[in-house]
């Protein structure tokens, strides 16, 4: 396969809006993943090459798009403090991999015959 070809292909993203704002997505739905690996919103901004400040709005902007909050947090202490996912937090990364996931099954055949069909970008006309 040609460079041009390895290029090609269908990108489907779920985003779930709240009141305009992402209450989910594939980069939310990374962070929370990494909160429940890490035990720390910081780490998993870390991880995930985020800045502090981003990744602690991301978590606002999901804790206020829910019924309830996805991510839990304890301040210092003996154990130093750390964030756990919720209940929804869970409940809510497991429904959104697997919207995703349904997606790109759903999506499979359509993107196989779109991708036939392109070539390689061509110069823009100047």
């Amino acid at each position: 396969m040609d460079k041009a070809s390895s290029h090609r292909g269908l990108k489907i993203k779920a985003q779930v809006v709240c009141g305009g704002e992402f209450a989910i997505g594939p980069g939310k739905a990374d962070l929370l993943a990494a909160i429940g690996a890490t035990g720390s919103i910081s780490a998993a901004g870390r991880t995930l090459g985020l800045s502090y400040r981003r990744t602690w709005l991301m978590v606002d902007t999901m804790n206020r798009c829910w019924r309830e909050p996805l991510v839990a947090t304890a301040h210092g202490g003996s154990r130093g403090g750390g964030a756990t996912l919720t209940g929804l937090g869970v409940a809510v990364l497991a429904n959104y991999r697997a919207l995703d996931a349904a997606l790109a099954v759903a999506a499979a055949p359509h993107a196989a015959l779109l991708a036939d069909l392109l070539d390689a970008p061509r110069p823009a006309k100047s």
